[in-house]
Formats: C-alpha cells, sequence, structure tokens
C-alpha cells in the first residue's frame, strides 16, 4: 500500500521514525513529508503568507518548513509521484483525546487527508517518553490495511491513541467515542529582563469526564482507543430547532 506518513513533532522525532520502520517493515510503500520542526497544537491551519521552503532527505523522505496541514497538501498535490492510498500521522509524543483533537496538528494531517479524500489514521501516545512506540508501530502496521477496507468512501479517519506502560500489558484495542476535556487552562504572566510582561498559556494536566466508552476511559483503562471522526460540523439537533423560527425576511 502507497502511505503517506506525516505528524507534528518533526521529521526527527521517535514516534515518527519508529512508525516509518514498522510500516517498512510490514510491506508498505512509505513516503515521508513532515515539518521540519515540532508543529504541536498547529491544528488545521496552512501556510498562505510565505512560499514553503522543502528539503528532500532521500528514501522517500521530506521535510517542510510548515504545518503538518502545509505537509499533507504539498504531498498530495504535486510533492509525491503517484497519490498516497493512505495517509498515517503519527505517533504523536501525547496523548490527542476528547475536545484536544482539534488543537491537534497530528489530527489536522488525517483530517487534511479526509478533505483530499483520501483516508487516515492519526496515532498517538499517552507516555510521551517512556511509551511503547514500538508495539505501537506494529500494531498501526497490522491495523492499516482494514482501515483502507473500512473506509468504503474514500474518507474515514481513525483517531488511535495508546495508553502508557509495555504493549504486552495493553487490553484489547476498542472503538471509541471522543470524551469531554475538563479545563485546567490559565494564563501565566511573567516579565523580562527588560521590564515587558510576556504571558504562558500553562495549566495542569487535562482531566476528562464521561462513560466508559470514551476514549480517555479506556486509555486510562489500559487499553487502546479507536475513535471515527468526521469533519460534518453540522448540529442536526438545532437544524431541526431552527426550522421552527418565523424569521420573515432579511429586507423588509
Amino acid at each position: 500500500m502507497r502511505i503517506l506518513l506525516s505528524n507534528d513533532d518533526g521529521i526527527f522525532a521517535r514516534g515518527l521514525r519508529t512508525l516509518r520502520q514498522a510500516l517498512l517493515d510490514a510491506g508498505h510503500h512509505v513516503s515521508t513529508v513532515a515539518p521540519d520542526r515540532e508543529q504541536s497544537a498547529s491544528s488545521h491551519s496552512i501556510t498562505l503568507e510565505r512560499p514553503l521552503r522543502i528539503r528532500e532527505h532521500g528514501n522517500g523522505e521530506w521535510a517542510v518548513d510548515g504545518t503538518p496541514t502545509d505537509c499533507v497538501l504539498v504531498a498530495v498535490n504535486g510533492l509525491l509521484p503517484e497519490r498516497p492510498e493512505l495517509v498515517v500521522s503519527g505517533i504523536n509524543h501525547g496523548p490527542n483525546m476528547g475536545e484536544d483533537v482539534t488543537y491537534s496538528g497530528t489530527v489536522a494531517a488525517a483530517f487534511e487527508a479526509h478533505i483530499l479524500g483520501i483516508p487516515s489514521v492519526a496515532t498517538s501516545m499517552k507516555d510521551r517518553d517512556g511509551g511503547d512506540y514500538e508495539a505501537a508501530g506494529r500494531f498501526v502496521a497490522r491495523l492499516v490495511q482494514d482501515v483502507e477496507r473500512w473506509s468504503g468512501d474514500g474518507r474515514g479517519i481513525l483517531n488511535v491513541n495508546f495508553p502508557a506502560g509495555p504493549g504486552s500489558a495493553w487490553g484489547d484495542a476498542r472503538i471509541t467515542r471522543l470524551g469531554t476535556r475538563r479545563y485546567s487552562d490559565e494564563l501565566i504572566e511573567k516579565e523580562d529582563p527588560r521590564g515587558r510582561k510576556y504571558y504562558w498559556i500553562g495549566g495542569a494536566e487535562p482531566t476528562w469526564e464521561g462513560n466508559p466508552d470514551t476514549d480517555f476511559a479506556v486509555v486510562n483503562g489500559g487499553a487502546v482507543s479507536m475513535t471515527p471522526l468526521n469533519l460534518e460540523l453540522t448540529d442536526e439537533r438545532a437544524l431541526e430547532a431552527l426550522s421552527t423560527w418565523n424569521i420573515g425576511r432579511v429586507t423588509s
């Protein structure tokens, strides 16, 4: 299978390097187009105000001085000689669950593939430093064939999160829904040596709430979470309610 691999931690990140090797070992044709530096929390942004610089590293790898979305765009729209059959993003250093998928550059690469009509998988590791990336890579290498078959319309998105601990201790993978993040962010004000104020957006590690079938509950319970995503943002319940409004003419 022709796979485009990207991420938001940068082309030299451990998660991406490990996943690339696992996909190659499984016999897939892998092209890597990833940011040349960390682009965490870049969300679904694209670079419009300047040209992009692309550096070829050889062996089907390119580094882009842009976002994960930029990487998928340039790869599909001309950089690669053939259109990929699947886009895989990650393995991210840290989880992407609940509402955090809207901030994630890792998930954004999968979203862009969806827009371009290519099925995609976003992959993330709960334990940033001590996670079993090798086990996760092998899991994804086995999973990709199923994703291609599942994505009948060619636009399926699967968001996969791996728990902490060794892969041998993980529970069976489960299909989940997104949980709800309980926010504890804060604005931290500091002062530089010249007396000018600057700010950090910070806070404690997120906590979550939701039913046992949510991504955070499954991952915190030691199993692999697989959540199908969709970019259809229309609120169907609100459509019915709004249809009863007596708005009348826009102009009188």
